[in-house]
């Protein structure tokens, strides 16, 4: 290359391995990219060619982002534009996207700052707007759910308690956890949801439901609203489980023996429990 640099645009979704065929449907979807193994238990889809990033901001134009990495989006797909348009190829393109990248994710590597170190004549970072708006203003609540498949987890918990005839008590609980700069976004879900409250633990936010009157008898609350707007891939087999679970303790099944071990046989089978 004339630069000394050569360009690649890249999109990428990494899901656990138990979720390869979601990532397949996906790969469909867009009609192009290759799945490979990402670490011990995930895999990852990348969409490097130009034909196939198109389907892609032609999805996500339609049906925009949501959190911070709306963002992320926007500046990704101008750096397209200057691909495209055979930009890049010029030291002022090349420029432009050392700027868009610097911005982007985690940032320039050493190698990059090194290579390209920001002055006034030179690169600085491009401008990253902060992504502002409710998610009471979707249009389609399967947005939701769709989030909530790659983003919630659905959890049974159990504790031992001598103070019980079963020796146990059991609790529900559905959480969402994103980076501290989605914190909007998830005191926007508290409100759609009317319920749950938000944790903050270092760099991330976490909305817990555990109420067990919000998540399994009130009409709008989360059983109801993921009964008719399911999550996808292995995440629906936890929520069923989970589901499972709530119809035991409805009936009050948890404050016997044998609807004891039903949910513990239940909870031994969910999440990193689960094998198929």
């Amino acid at each position: 290359m004339n630069s000394g640099w050569s360009i690649q645009l890249k999109f990428k979704i990494s899901l656990h391995q138990k979720d390869t065929e979601l990532l397949e449907r996906i790969q469909n979807y867009f009609g192009g990219g290759t799945i490979n193994k990402h670490g011990p238990q995930s895999v990852i889809l990348t969409i490097s060619s130009i034909k196939s990033l198109q389907k892609v901001f032609d999805h996500f134009d339609v049906y925009p982002l949501v959190t911070q990495k709306l963002a992320d989006y926007n500046l990704f797909k101008l750096a397209y534009k200057i691909v495209i348009s055979k930009e890049h190829l010029t030291q002022e393109g090349l420029f432009k996207l050392v700027a868009i990248k610097g911005s982007l994710n985690l940032g320039l590597s050493s190698e990059l700052q090194s290579a390209f170190p920001s002055r006034s004549d030179g690169i600085t970072n491009a401008d990253k707007p902060l992504v502002t708006g409710s998610v009471n203003q979707l249009p389609d609540p399967n947005w939701l759910a769709g989030f909530a498949t790659g983003e919630g987890c659905f959890f049974v918990v159990a504790q031992k308690r001598a103070d019980f005839k079963q020796g146990y008590s059991f609790k529900l609980r559905f959480s969402i956890c994103q980076h501290n700069r989605d914190e909007a976004l998830l005191r926007s879900l508290e409100d759609y949801f009317g319920c749950g409250y938000i944790y903050k633990n270092r760099e991330t936010f976490e909305l817990v439901f555990t109420n067990f009157t919000e998540i399994a008898l009130r009409s709008i609350k989360i059983l109801p609203f993921f009964e008719k707007y399911p999550v996808e891939g292995a995440k629906y087999l936890d929520y069923k489980s989970f589901y499972k679970v709530a119809n035991i303790m409805k009936a009050k099944g948890h404050l016997i023996m044998e609807g004891r071990d039903m949910i513990l046989k239940i909870k031994e089978g969910m999440n990193t429990g689960r094998t198929n």
